[in-house]
């Protein structure tokens, strides 16, 4: 009776073992997609305190495009408020799209092209949005290599068991290409 009682305190220990390992390897895949989603934050943040000085400098050569101006602003603005991988995305988008057309006004100003303020800015975007691609790729690894483990035997039963769920990739859908394609800065 004694080696029963001991073998099934073993399978318990093992199992317990087992779960705890898979537990902590999920907390540590969440956490890392986690890290990563922050940092393609620190990379939009820098972004969007980067627009007033760019509007603000356009402004003084493009005054009169002020619907391109206040497209840029609002965009940025929504971009600021947005919460959440999908929100954040579409608000993202509807940013780099005015801004696109906020470079596609500056081509009508040679003197607004000239100016060293508007060449810093564009190259201080250009290596933002180098950046934030890069933390983009290494965010949906993290959610891909989450997404996996979730997905796995006995990480299955573990992740049902304590609420880990599929994590969103930041998809860009549409605009992929075009995000994909760092910024051209003309002269």
């Amino acid at each position: 009776m004694s080696i029963i009682l001991i073998i099934i305190l073993i399978v318990v220990v093992v199992g317990a073992v087992m779960l705890v390992g898979v537990y902590n390897r999920l907390v540590g895949l969440r956490q890392n997609a986690n890290q990563a989603f922050a940092d393609i934050d620190v990379q939009l943040k820098q972004r969007q305190d980067l627009v007033p000085n760019l509007v603000e400098t356009v402004k003084g050569y493009a005054a009169h495009e002020k619907t391109t101006l206040e497209a840029v602003t609002n965009a940025r603005a929504a971009a600021a408020s947005a919460t959440g991988v999908q929100d954040r995305v579409q608000a993202e988008n509807a940013l780099t799209g005015a801004l696109r057309q906020l470079f596609a006004v500056s081509e009508a100003y040679p003197d607004l092209k000239a100016n060293t303020s508007f060449i810093q800015l564009q190259n201080e975007l250009t290596d933002i949005e180098n950046k934030l691609a890069a933390a983009r790729r290494f965010f949906n690894n993290a959610v891909a290599e989450f997404n996996a483990a979730i997905q796995q035997f006995p990480a299955v039963l573990v992740a049902g068991m304590f609420g880990f769920g599929p994590r969103t990739f930041f998809d860009l859908g549409e605009d992929r290409a075009a995000a994909e394609a760092a910024p051209q800065v003309k002269f």
